[in-house]
């Protein structure tokens, strides 16, 4: 009798650990994603790659691009990300010696700073897209600052004056780069007019100064390219054409910042909290408005800048550091599509002082590369929107680009974008300032049918959670107040952007290329085919 009853408790037993192990595996595949496939026809052409996202990258203020390591920053961004207009602020502010009066009240005009500047960006072959601001003290209406470096926000106290300033300003500078040259750059007029914190004025003052502006622009050559307004979260755009329109007043295109972030549009020391918007339409959202309100408008055909964006709008912000900056600003790119002209990112180098020179190598700053040079994931994502060749081929992944160039080779960008702020109840100073270890995502399958038989080098470079990520080296390391020489060399070494697979394939006619890529949250990759 107990024999039996052992027997049969232990078949029963044995029967009981089977369903439990039968529904933990039904449990288990149900919580598995399905893999996300990206399928390719390389014969299948969308069209050129629209390139806006390189066409302009923002600097903090003019005086700094006469700085040495400034200088040398840009010049490596300019060859690995390709941008090819900057803008910046400050380039009538007094420390660029522009403008003065002699003590009978006529002008003196000065642009040895500015030629040095601007000679260093044209021998890098990038151009100027010149913001005209701030006023020179000896022309302003007041004394009203913005920034530790000091930018005089007031109206100019005499329009006349003001104006004659921007004409011999052009006429200066078609002297020097010539008509054809000056046709290709653009002047927008002052930064963010719709925030006391940089504009002193009305509305109303802003559009008599723009119409002053535009005016002596126009006066030099008619061909000149003006815009405005510059604002912050696409304010005063419908206004602004509506009163170009009235007024007779010239104007080429529309300008106007957004950034990815909840609270407030200036926060000059860096010193308030940030949280970054979890609504998928951010900054995309502004974007379309724009362009709406420009379609609409009696000027459908003018062009669209976003002169300053990235995920947040303050220099102490960490998620510009994070490794989560590099797949939020593809993902958002990839959303505007068609929409902008431009999408300018702010800034390209920590070396910005608006709250003055700051004291850590990491601080959360705005640039792709930080005071020492090091590479922020960022930039990486930049640098492999560059390596992109010239097609784009037909995808329906929406966070993915695929491209081919004219010998044949293939390029693409995969990212996982995936918002992993908790919400308004923490703010980025206090959650991307720590070790966020990525979570698992479902694999990611490329398929790549008709691409010509041959041996091609394969390269996959790697963007993510401890790869290719400077910040996290740098809390690994304690986070040092202040980098010696050697932890600089050290943080660039582990993070130097190199391909962490290189391998010889072979496709054979009629056969597909197929990659499967491991991808964790906010993982970015870059697939590099090259025919041998």
């Amino acid at each position: 009798m107990n024999c039996n009853y052992s027997r049969m408790n232990r078949t029963y037993t044995v029967v009981f650990v089977c369903l439990l192990a039968s529904c933990a595996m039904a449990q288990s595949k149900k919580k598995v994603a399905p893999e996300r496939l990206i399928n390719i026809d390389f014969n299948v052409e969308k069209g050129p790659l629209n390139t806006m996202f390189k066409e302009c990258v923002g600097a903090g203020r003019a005086n700094e691009g006469l700085r040495t390591d400034w200088q040398q920053q840009l010049a490596y961004v300019r060859k690995e990300c390709g941008f090819k207009y900057i803008r910046m602020h400050g380039l009538l502010t007094d420390d660029m010696a522009v403008y003065a009066q002699d003590k009978n009240g006529n002008p003196q005009y000065n642009y040895m700073y500015v030629d040095v500047l601007f000679d260093f960006l044209h021998s890098i072959g990038m151009k100027p897209f010149v913001e005209l601001g701030f006023m020179p003290s000896q022309l302003a209406s007041g004394n009203k600052t913005i920034f530790w470096w000091r930018g005089n926000v007031t109206p100019p106290k005499d329009h006349e004056k003001w104006a004659a300033l921007i004409t011999n300003l052009v006429q200066h500078f078609t002297e020097r780069y010539g008509e054809a040259e000056v046709k290709t750059w653009y002047f927008e007029v002052w930064n963010e007019p719709n925030l006391d914190g940089f504009w002193a004025g009305s509305q109303a003052e802003y559009f008599k100064l723009y119409n002053y502006s535009a005016n002596a622009i126009k006066k030099v050559n008619p061909s000149y390219r003006v815009g405005g307004p510059g604002t912050a979260g696409a304010a005063w755009e419908s206004e602004m054409i509506d009163y170009c329109i009235k007024n007779a007043t010239p104007i080429d295109f529309i300008s106007t910042h957004a950034y990815g972030v909840k609270q407030g549009y200036l926060d000059e020391f860096g010193n308030s909290g940030t949280v970054l918007d979890k609504n998928p339409m951010s900054i995309i959202g502004d974007v379309l408005d724009s362009r709406k309100e420009i379609s609409a408008s009696s000027k459908p055909n003018l062009e669209l800048h976003y002169t300053e964006w990235s995920a947040s709008y303050t220099p102490a912000d960490p998620i510009h550091d994070s490794y989560h900056e590099a797949a939020f600003v593809l993902q958002k790119l990839k959303q505007v599509g068609d929409a902008a002209n431009s999408m300018s990112y702010w800034v390209f180098t920590d070396i910005f002082e608006e709250a003055g020179p700051r004291f850590t190598p990491f601080h959360g700053g705005f640039g792709m590369l930080n005071t020492q040079g090091i590479n922020k994931p960022v930039f990486y994502a930049y640098q492999f929107m560059n390596r992109l060749g010239n097609t784009e081929l037909t995808n329906r992944d929406q966070s993915s680009w695929v491209c081919k160039d004219e010998e044949g080779n293939v390029q693409a960008v995969v990212w996982d974008f995936t918002n992993t702020h908790p919400g308004d109840s923490v703010n980025n100073q206090r959650y991307y300032v720590r070790d966020l270890p990525s979570k698992a995502k479902p694999k990611v399958k490329l398929d790549i049918t008709h691409i010509p038989a041959g041996t091609y080098a394969l390269e996959i470079y790697k963007v993510g959670y401890r790869s290719n990520d400077a910040y996290s080296t740098y809390l690994s390391m304690g986070k040092p107040a202040q980098l010696t020489k050697l932890q600089v060399e050290h943080i660039k070494r582990q993070n130097d952007g190199a391909p962490f697979l290189k391998e010889i394939v072979s496709i054979k006619a009629g056969s597909v290329f197929s990659r499967e890529l491991d991808t964790r949250e906010n993982d970015v990759f870059f697939l590099n085919l090259v025919k041998l």
